[in-house]
């Protein structure tokens, strides 16, 4: 701790999706126990930026859709760009750097940028060499560490205090006024008491369960008496009209912001959805859950961890695999929509929620 006795400006980067940023939550708790009035920034991509608000202990959000993120090669040949970005850095006079990433990214692109930004301690976890990127380089542990823990590692590695009963626990702050919008929209729709929400999509076509089972689940539970609220972001109103017409469920798809889905799933019974966004939301406000949870992923790095849980996968030879789209049909996601109903139902009776109102 004594290269951070002076910190006062503390620059975070995690620089994924909405799941990655809420698993950041607890490294962000303790660097803020630990410098309690250090000004604290996380460098975020657009996607994370848009649930960095419910993170508490985060003072301001610098949003940037990094060249070493982009997975698919959709960003333009432009060195102006990261010479922005390095002119940027510079000009908010970080003291440290806390660079957060997966077991299969690297960190040394985003710590090079500090380097030449001029943050004079920049921290990271990588098994490759970078030389002197880094001024503190720890060694990750194991690639199937979950998230959580392979944040809080990078902190103990380098001596900063990771204590305390709730030390892995995502946790995040709604605002009042999202839960008063929650609970409008319902009121508006017709939704009374108890219901399930359903959340069909998911950041790649592999992680997706089919949205025609995702209808045949909503019109099972639909026959089961129970309420169903449909959820999701603009690319999901599609998704969502077919589920809502095919089994008479609400659609919300596109009519709410992050903060408002979390205060809706901070009200449901449960979830049902994919690995996705909403999955790690859920578990942030303690939502009981069934997942379709697909073969890219393994559950032990990126599973829900608080919340009551039951994840359904098919066991295939090619897990994980990583990919973005699937080449055999998702049969990881074979899963009829009887049992996927049957898991709802279960968890629905073994589990009893007190409803959150802000």
């Amino acid at each position: 701790m004594d290269a951070f006795k002076s910190v006062s400006r503390i620059l975070v980067v995690r620089l994924d999706n909405i799941g990655d940023i809420l698993m950041l939550s607890p490294a962000v708790r303790m660097v803020r126990r630990a410098w309690p009035e250090a000004r604290v920034t996380l460098m975020a991509s657009p996607a994370g930026a848009a649930v960095a608000g419910l993170v508490p202990g985060i003072d301001e959000v610098f949003v940037h859709r990094a060249l070493w993120q982009d997975a698919h090669g959709d960003m333009a040949f432009d060195p102006s760009r990261e010479q922005a970005l390095v002119r940027e850095l510079a000009r908010r006079s970080f003291d440290a750097a806390l660079i957060f990433t997966s077991f299969s990214q690297s960190p040394f692109p985003p710590a090079y940028a500090c380097y030449l930004a001029g943050i004079p301690v920049r921290i990271g976890q990588s098994r490759e060499f970078g030389g002197g990127v880094l001024t503190h380089w720890v060694r990750p542990p194991a690639d199937d560490a979950h998230q959580v823990d392979r944040n809080l590692h990078i902190l103990r590695e380098v001596g900063i205090p990771v204590v305390g009963p709730d030390v892995s626990v995502v946790r995040i702050s709604v605002p009042r006024a999202a839960h008063a919008r929650a609970q409008t929209v319902l009121q508006e729709r017709g939704v009374r008491g108890d219901f399930v929400v359903i959340a069909p999509g998911a950041t790649c076509s592999a992680r997706r369960y089919p949205v025609e089972r995702y209808a045949a689940v909503a019109a099972g539970l639909r026959q089961a008496g129970r309420t169903v609220v449909v959820v999701g972001g603009p690319k999901d109103i599609a998704r969502g009209a077919a589920v809502a017409s095919a089994s008479g469920a609400v659609s919300l798809c596109g009519q709410t912001d992050i903060a408002v889905l979390a205060a809706l799933l901070a009200r449901a019974r449960l979830l049902i959805a994919n690995d996705s966004g909403p999955m790690h939301l859920a578990d942030a406000v303690d939502c009981p859950m069934v997942i379709l949870y697909s073969g890219t992923d393994r559950e032990s790095q990126w599973g829900p961890r608080r919340a009551p849980a039951r994840l359904l996968r098919r066991p295939t030879a090619c897990a994980p695999c990583y990919r973005f789209t699937c080449p055999y049909d998702l049969e990881c996601l074979a899963i009829p929509p009887e049992e996927v109903v049957a898991q709802a139902l279960g968890l629905w009776g073994e589990t009893l929620r007190e409803v959150a109102d802000g």
